[in-house]
């Protein structure tokens, strides 16, 4: 670490120690070291923001992550409490590939199509509370890469189609677990007349997944999986669900980020483990089990992730409560904790 750096992380723990109980920092796992180090907590953005949200002494939440991610937290935040950002530019370029407005008409389409009482409205949680608040409205709910098995059967139960967004990858994956044909799912493109589809198409679909993707994911390929079995031939292959089908069906295990750094803490030492999510994340997990060989298929690093750093944050908890402060409308906020209320109803 550089000497400025040294300088930062003394003033950061100067803050942290002056705002007491009434700061905490959220971390998420793709975050780097540095920031990690200083976060009170670390892990994926929904129980992050439980975690914050249930906290009765915090009054102000900074959320070092992307902003879908801070808005999640400033949807389910109790009264009092401040959600605020490092740095607001920090965004999602998949959560930005489902556009609120886009949405909003392609959804109207399929409505007219194949009715309003046949569809279920499913977001993925990596996305703009606009979004998860257009799916509470219709009694839709949100999802998380853990939970989207779940959260399609609990769809399914109610009306015979789904529409799932912004990631096809997740959804074409989740249907594809479930033993839906991929004669059922169509791909909703949004640049295109009907999403790219015929109305007989949309009407016999079970499954309508919005043209969105990861950009760290969807880095890796068949080939790098095989490359890495090559030089490690006892290796496990761990990847996440937003990666494509064709790289999920060569891997050995495939979970949430969660699931990913259990697989790991679980693994008997000795075990080489190929990774394939973003990078800081199987770094820190490489430095914490030095008696594992951690690989990363493919070196990705998500840059919106690396917008945070020692400097902004320093900058953000000497401005509590004031600097950049994130807000959701009263309305979006109500519609979009009733999606999530139906993800949280779901049985584990």
């Amino acid at each position: 670490m550089q000497v400025d750096d040294i300088d930062l992380v003394k003033k950061i723990q100067q803050r942290k120690k002056a705002l007491g109980r009434e700061l905490i920092i959220l971390t998420h796992h793709y975050q780097r070291s540095d920031v990690v180090d200083l976060g009170d907590y670390a892990g994926d953005s929904f129980s992050l923001s439980q975690t914050a949200a249930s906290d009765q002494n915090a009054r102000y939440i900074v959320f070092c992550g992307v902003h879908f991610m801070a808005e999640s937290a400033a949807i389910l935040a109790q009264p009092g409490q401040t959600v605020q950002t490092p740095d607001p530019a920090a965004g999602c370029w998949m959560s930005d590939m489902a556009d609120p407005y886009i949405v909003k008409k392609a959804w109207e389409k399929i409505m007219a199509i194949a009715g309003e009482n046949h569809v279920t409205p499913m977001a993925y949680m990596n996305s703009e509370a606009a979004i998860k608040a257009l799916c509470g409205r219709h009694d839709g709910i949100v999802c998380t890469s853990s939970n989207a098995a779940a959260a399609f059967a609990w769809a399914l139960e109610r009306r015979e189609k789904i529409f799932f967004l912004p990631d096809e990858h997740l959804g074409r994956n989740t249907a594809d677990r479930l033993g839906i044909p991929e004669e059922a799912m169509i791909l909703w493109d949004p640049y295109k007349p009907l999403g790219g589809n015929t109305e007989a198409g949309i009407k016999k679909a079970v499954v309508i997944l919005w043209k969105g993707h990861c950009l760290v994911h969807t880095r890796f390929t068949v080939g790098h999986i095989r490359e890495k079995r090559r030089a490690f031939p006892d290796a496990e292959v761990v990847t996440h669900p937003e990666c494509t089908r064709s790289v999920i069906r060569e891997s050995d295990a495939v979970g949430s980020t969660s699931f990913i750094v259990n697989y790991t803490q679980n693994a008997a030492p000795g075990s080489t483990i190929v990774i394939g999510t973003e990078i800081n994340l199987i770094r820190r997990l490489a430095a914490e089990h030095p008696d594992k060989t951690i690989v990363p298929l493919y070196d990705s690093l998500c840059p919106n992730m690396a917008r945070i750093n020692l400097d902004n944050l320093l900058t953000v908890l000497e401005n509590p409560g004031r600097l950049n402060v994130v807000t959701v409308d009263d309305t979006v906020k109500k519609e979009a904790r009733g999606a999530l209320d139906n993800m949280l109803s779901l049985k584990a």
